[in-house]
């Protein structure tokens, strides 16, 4: 709980479970000031239900990358996840399903590449025909081009249109390790198939206010596909961005941590300077600054991930 001094403005955070009566009073480290605060009435209630946060019992293959909120890391968690886990040895195939194709580009890719719509419509297209292969060992990249914004479009209307993806993907997911996909900040036509297809959901946030609602919305959408198809989605929460200095942003992320418990991974990633530079330069974070906080933290990420395998 953040609560302010009246006098002299300096911010606390204040352990809730401390709190044992509705009303009481402080006194001010800094100022001395004595003032009222009031227990917040309404309790975090946890909401990770086993049936849809647990790891399913098979290999994570296909994973979801996605938030309803947009500045959160999702196109930087795809990239460096990805990478990390290539690193690892295991072999990962990127997907941007985003018509802002800010996956390609980040990966300098852009140019002249086929995408899932020509994967779709183009007859005689297959899977080699649209992947492509990254300069760096075990990663690869079906790109977004274009295209991709008539796919909603020509499909929307389909039976069965939220498993395009999915029935794709099928076909090949037994010739690689991990498929991390990319996914734009709604949840419609592009998520929705995204999510469809996953094994997980990884949910990515920032330890703000709005960005905690982002999460809240997405779990709750979780748990209305869960309940119409025999495949469970399992989802994890990752925090991304963290100011380790800002005080608000130690409050949400224990509320967070209070509210979804084991179902927010135990690594963090940290602000960090070096990811935006890597964006720049069109490479993931482990090639451009291999010693930096969050490049170390997305590979521990993706050994974390992969223990979560049975």
């Amino acid at each position: 709980m953040l609560i302010t001094c009246e006098k002299c403005q300096t911010r606390y955070n204040l352990a809730e479970h401390l709190l044992t009566k509705p009303v009481f009073k402080v006194r001010c480290s800094k100022c001395s000031h004595i003032f009222t605060v009031h227990r917040p009435d309404i309790q975090e209630t946890p909401v990770l239900l086993p049936e849809e946060a647990a790891i399913p019992q098979q290999e994570l293959r296909i994973i979801a990358i996605s938030n309803q909120k947009g500045g959160v890391a999702k196109t930087s968690t795809t990239l460096n996840l990805g990478a990390s886990l290539a690193k690892l040895g295991r072999k990962v195939l990127l997907v941007d399903f985003d018509m802002q194709s800010s996956l390609t580009i980040s990966l300098g890719m852009g140019k002249k590449s086929r995408s899932f719509y020509d994967l779709l419509h183009v007859p005689g297209t297959k899977f080699q025909d649209v992947i492509l292969k990254t300069p760096y060992q075990n990663l690869w990249l079906l790109p977004s081009n274009p295209n991709m914004a008539l796919l909603a479009k020509k499909n929307i209307g389909e039976k069965n249109f939220e498993h395009i993806l999915r029935n794709r993907l099928e076909t090949i997911r037994n010739n690689i390790d991990h498929i991390v996909i990319d996914t734009p900040p709604s949840l419609e036509f592009f998520t929705l198939n995204a999510l469809m297809a996953s094994d997980l959901a990884i949910i990515p946030t920032q330890c703000e206010y709005l960005s905690m609602h982002g999460v809240s919305h997405l779990v709750e959408a979780l748990s209305v596909i869960n309940k119409l198809q025999d495949k469970k989605i399992a989802y994890r929460i990752l925090i991304t961005m963290f100011n380790g200095e800002s005080t608000a942003a130690k409050v949400i992320y224990n509320k967070l941590k209070g509210k979804y418990r084991d179902a927010l991974f135990n690594t963090v990633i940290e602000l960090d300077q070096k990811i935006q530079e890597s964006q720049i330069m069109n490479v993931p974070a482990l090639q451009y600054n291999k010693d930096g906080a969050a490049a170390g933290q997305y590979l521990t990420l993706a050994r974390e991930l992969t223990g979560l395998v049975p």
